[in-house]
């Protein structure tokens, strides 16, 4: 098969993963206009206002092009839904198959989740879809140095930091320094999963 694994829905306690749905634009734009100072450093430079990037408008053009890139195997977009509502999206992107069987992953939460252990739990759910159903071996994040909390939740989850990339990507204005992360199918063998629930908070 060209895209193993997709599409897919993924589930664990409150947090629910599935592909981006064509009734989810105004949220979706409420969402990102409202979480503007807390995802602009980290997202990529565009040549136009954060306002005109994130209409409704805008998310049907994002979901018909990330569609297109999962439908040729190249993607694994997720929404995230939270106890029910949308609050982010985790994607396995880049992917690459033959002796790499490589993506790169990406991932963003409304504030109001965040400290909650529901992003690093979502982006658990689908590592382990992509090293099982989804037949990856290796799995990349790239982060900037400047943002410890990326860090925290990928290195909780077992990845190991590989090495720093200088100005790597163009980001919010400016060529950035990434750090590179990664995790490997056999780094976990119990899953990712079984590693988040081991080191979550217990009420």
């Amino acid at each position: 098969m060209p895209h193993p694994g997709w599409p897919a829905r993924l589930a664990y306690g409150p947090v629910e993963l599935a592909p981006l749905r064509r009734g989810d634009a105004a949220e979706w734009s409420r969402l990102r206009l409202a979480n503007e100072s807390w995802l602009r450093p980290w997202e990529p430079s565009a040549g136009v206002a954060w306002s005109v990037r994130h209409t409704p408008a805008a998310y049907r053009l994002m979901r018909r092009s990330v569609a297109r890139r999962a439908r040729a195997g190249t993607s694994m977009p997720f929404a995230v839904r939270v106890e029910g509502r949308l609050a982010g999206q985790v994607t396995v992107d880049n992917i690459v198959r033959g002796a790499l069987r490589s993506g790169s992953l990406g991932y963003w939460v409304d504030r109001s989740v965040a400290g909650r252990g529901m992003a690093s739990l979502a982006v658990a759910l689908v590592c382990d879809h992509a090293f099982g159903p989804g037949g990856l071996h290796r799995l990349q994040a790239d982060i900037r140095p400047e943002n410890g909390p990326s860090q925290r939740l990928v290195e909780r989850l077992g990845f190991s930091r590989e090495g720093l990339l200088r100005r790597y990507l163009d980001i919010d204005g400016d060529w950035r320094d990434h750090l590179s992360y990664a995790l490997l199918a056999e780094d976990s063998p119990r899953g990712v999963v079984a590693v988040w629930a081991s080191r979550a908070p217990r009420s």
